[in-house]
């Protein structure tokens, strides 16, 4: 009998991995896997996770009997698969769930900043039909920068063409027959930052992606340019959004996703973060900033949360699991 133990997961879902999975002894835990309570699950053959658990090398030397690692998630930057590999731990992803659904999501946040439809519902909620400050822009004939054209890219490159918008595209593999497609552009960064009204990320978190909207990247941008971030928190150094939004060459930001959203998300770890690392601290408070801030949307990491994308992704999940089962791996990382 295989122990597997899932983390982070929904009523529904949960009862569809029992219903699945008969004949195992399947573990459930609400919480995210981390350094504390890894113990607790050291029986653990297989773990199914999400973002929020971190998968460090003091986690995995507390799994010794782990043998398998599936992420429900594209992204896989919070699993050490370094050390998953130098213990012949097997990691899989759920590499498309939800393609169409995370640029939907983006779009949206993309309308809602440049329309500033929050701010406007909350006026006339309060009774203030004002139309002060909320001045929008046409999308059509603007100029959309979009940094990465996977799969998610491919689908903001298409919204954009419907709203008759003009894209460049930067992405270190270039898929040139759909550029031919859909008629947009490849540029240097450079080019990108220096023409596009928005920019929209939809890049991997990675050493060469980590903080690639910094200081330098806003000074080359277009004054008043609106930024939107569906992919991982820290492609954006927060210090430097602030200050650019301070200096209004960023006109408005749209968030999915945060540096360290896990800690904004449980305000606990603050108080341990005032005594082991400033840094840290100093990025939670600079997240608090941009909450509050009339140009800045931020929605908690649910670009990918549809009831299509959700089935996708537990259906994929299960594959992955019954892959490892029956050693037939399937979306493999390492």
């Amino acid at each position: 009998m295989t122990v597997i133990s899932f983390f982070e997961l929904q009523p529904y879902e949960r009862e569809f991995f029992k219903t699945k999975l008969q004949g195992h002894h399947l573990i459930f835990e609400d919480k995210p896997l981390s350094e504390r309570n890894a113990k607790r699950f050291k029986k653990s053959e297989i773990l199914v996770i999400f973002i929020l658990s971190k998968i460090t090398k003091n986690v995995l030397e507390q799994l010794p009997n782990l043998k398998f690692i599936t992420t429900m998630s594209s992204g896989f930057d919070h699993i050490n698969l370094d050390e998953a590999k130098k213990k012949g731990i097997k990691v899989s992803r759920v590499p498309i769930y939800g393609q169409n659904t995370v640029a939907e999501h983006a779009f949206t946040l993309l309308q809602a900043l440049n329309r500033h439809i929050v701010e406007a519902v909350r006026r006339t909620r309060e009774g203030n039909f004002s139309y002060k400050d909320l001045l929008g822009r046409d999308l059509a004939k603007k100029t959309m920068g979009i940094i990465g054209t996977g799969h998610i890219g491919e689908y903001m490159v298409r919204y954009a063409k419907i709203f008759g918008m003009n894209v460049l595209a930067y992405d270190t593999f270039k898929r040139k027959d759909l550029a031919k497609e859909l008629h947009f552009r490849y540029v240097s960064l450079h080019e990108l930052y220096k023409k596009s009204d928005f920019i929209s990320l939809h890049v991997p978190l990675n050493e060469k992606t980590y903080h690639l909207l910094d200081t330098l990247a806003f000074r080359q941008m277009k004054r008043g340019v609106l930024i939107i971030n569906t992919g991982r928190g820290p492609l954006i150094d927060t210090k430097a959004l602030l200050k650019a939004l301070d200096s209004k060459k960023v006109g408005g930001a749209a968030l999915d996703v945060l540096e360290l959203e896990t800690d904004l998300k449980k305000e606990a770890k603050l108080l341990q973060s005032l005594s082991t690392d400033k840094k840290r601290l100093l990025t939670l408070v600079e997240n608090h900033k941009l909450l509050y801030r009339p140009n800045v949307i931020i929605t908690p990491h649910l670009a990918f949360y549809t009831t299509e994308a959700l089935k996708r992704i537990m259906q994929t999940t299960l594959t992955n699991i019954k892959g490892y089962l029956h050693k037939r791996y399937q979306n493999r990382v390492v």
